[in-house]
């Protein structure tokens, strides 16, 4: 392995980089080969961070703007414990402050409106422009609610949560489930393939129903999935959902929603309209609204093509897109661990592109995804990903992941250092 493939795969920080003089926001891009070039990063997630972070790291000498609308990074993985009540949102909550403080990135809390490519120019919600020499962009992803006929309008999206983001609505989602009768049902709607997180929905059935069987015993889960077939670890979550929660979980594959109804909380389906106590809706999704507005999405006009090797998008030169905005390589999934990846490689992208030189032709992703399936029992599944030439994409190794034998007490201890371990690796 290479030097670079070596920095693409580090997962704490060996060294800090010092803060520097930054120079002011607005003024022109500078010119490659001079001392202060700048990358502005849209999107402080896991891949957007992540890449400003190792930006300064492997290259102090370059000015990186990360402009985030949000006051504090919050971990969409471990979200669904908040559902069980085994977690807390503040728990899941990690500042941008270090990042600005000890890496020297400047933080700008604001909105990205619009990108100009030509100009390289990106203009902000409250009226900056700033200019760059490489922009990276991880907006994460929209949802799609003229695909969910009935929660058109922000009233029936208050009454009928997502909760796909995590934050506000992750905790509004649980106050529901807390005040649900107990004999109460909860109806979770997953969309077609792909969205945020495979197993994601999956694990939400099994935090909720564990929640059932400790408080309201008599209440039911039952799972509407518009994909004819669990996508994502189906066997181990089977298992759990039949040994753990026998009776509480009934679980209909192929069904198309057809429309909700939020005030009576019910939704039609391609097989029948069904009554909810507490109906969760996820939407399906597409890249962020700024990767809409630069015109990025070229792959079903919902998602982002890029190349691999630097994550620089087909469509407009100097711009890279990261995380579940792009539109995933063959076996890839839209996670936080693949966006931290996608970070990674970007950054050592972009620095080679800024200093003339080629980048990694061979770059190599991992992923793990934990799924708790109880409140400490986890199954995961991992998959390493590398550069074909032939094939022109990355594609998945074989041999090289795969999935846990049987949930167990210790990969929960993993999934937990794993998520204290990346947020260190990104924000800290």
């Amino acid at each position: 392995m290479n030097p670079i493939q070596r920095r693409t795969f580090l997962r704490t920080v060996a060294a800090g980089a010092g803060a520097g003089a930054l120079t002011t926001l607005a003024g022109c891009a500078t010119p490659i080969g001079t001392a202060r070039q700048r990358v502005v990063v849209i999107g402080g997630g896991y891949g957007g961070a992540t890449a400003a972070k190792y930006l300064r790291l492997w290259a102090p000498d370059i000015e990186v703007v990360l402009v985030e609308r949000e006051a504090a990074f919050i971990s969409c993985p471990l979200s669904n414990l908040v559902l069980g009540g085994y977690e807390t949102i503040e728990n899941l909550t990690t500042s941008y402050d270090t990042l600005q403080r000890k890496h020297g990135v400047r933080v700008v809390r604001d909105e990205a409106s619009a990108i100009d490519v030509a100009k390289k120019e990106v203009r902000l919600a409250r009226g900056d422009t700033l200019k760059y020499d490489r922009l990276i962009v991880s907006p994460g992803i929209d949802f799609l609610y003229n695909q969910t006929p009935g929660l058109e309008s922000a009233e029936a999206q208050a009454k009928v949560l997502h909760a796909w983001k995590a934050g506000a609505q992750t905790v509004a989602l649980r106050k529901q489930l807390e005040a649900l009768d107990n004999g109460g049902t909860y109806v979770l709607h997953i969309p077609k393939a792909p969205y945020r997180c495979p197993p994601g929905p999956y694990e939400r059935v099994s935090q909720v129903a564990s929640y059932f069987k400790a408080h309201k015993p008599r209440s039911k889960v039952i799972v509407l999935d518009a994909n004819p077939d669990i996508v994502s670890k189906k066997g181990l979550f089977l298992k759990a959902w039949n040994e753990l929660y026998p009776g509480l979980v009934e679980y209909r594959a192929s069904n198309e929603l057809v429309r909700v109804d939020a005030n009576k909380l019910s939704i039609e389906t391609s097989f029948d309209t069904v009554r909810a106590g507490v109906l969760n809706v996820v939407p399906p999704q597409q890249a962020g609204r700024i990767a809409q507005q630069a015109q990025l999405l070229n792959v079903s006009n919902r998602w982002a093509g890029v190349d691999f090797r630097s994550f620089e998008s087909a469509v407009a030169p100097g711009v890279h897109v990261l995380g579940d905005a792009t539109a995933s390589a063959p076996g890839m999934p839209k996670s936080g661990f693949m966006a931290n990846n996608h970070g990674k490689v970007a950054a050592d992208a972009v620095i080679a592109l800024l200093q003339g030189r080629e980048v990694n032709p061979e770059p190599i992703l991992a992923n793990t995804c934990y799924s708790f399936v109880s409140a400490t029992e986890v199954v995961h599944v991992a998959s390493v990903h590398k550069w074909s030439a032939e094939q022109k994409t990355v594609v998945a190794v074989q041999g090289a992941g795969g999935l846990s034998p049987a949930a167990n007490a210790l990969e929960g201890q993993y999934a937990k250092s794993w998520a204290r371990n990346i947020w260190a690796d990104a924000l800290l």
